[in-house]
């Protein structure tokens, strides 16, 4: 598997996590704290979210059929994204355990 794949993943894990931290915190000022403004900021990162989620999908699904990961680990990464903090240790977690199948890409001699 290239480092690319694996990068491209942790990539959207921390930017999909954030995010959804942003969500919480928003959301809790909204609806929680009654802060001025807390709607449009909520609003924004929600649908930032939403929309880089399903960008966090396909390289987490990509990343998982490449490692040939089982069915319950693949979804255990995907839904990674929707539970505060967790896309943090996840992606942390699968960075470690991948580190050994990821192969630099490095130029072929070319034979004259």
């Amino acid at each position: 598997m290239k480092k690319s794949v694996l990068t491209r993943y942790r990539v959207m894990a921390y930017v999909t996590g954030v995010l959804l931290v942003l969500l919480c915190l928003s959301m809790i000022a909204k609806y929680g704290l009654g802060v001025d403004g807390a709607a449009d900021f909520t609003r924004v990162v929600a649908i930032a979210h939403g929309w880089l989620y399903v960008v966090y999908l396909i390289f987490a699904f990509d990343l998982g059929s490449k490692a040939k990961w089982p069915v319950g680990k693949q979804l255990w990464v995907l839904l990674a994204g929707t539970i505060p903090t967790a896309a943090f240790f996840v992606e942390r977690r699968i960075s470690h355990e991948l580190e050994s199948q990821v192969t630099e890409a490095s130029p072929e001699a070319v034979k004259a």
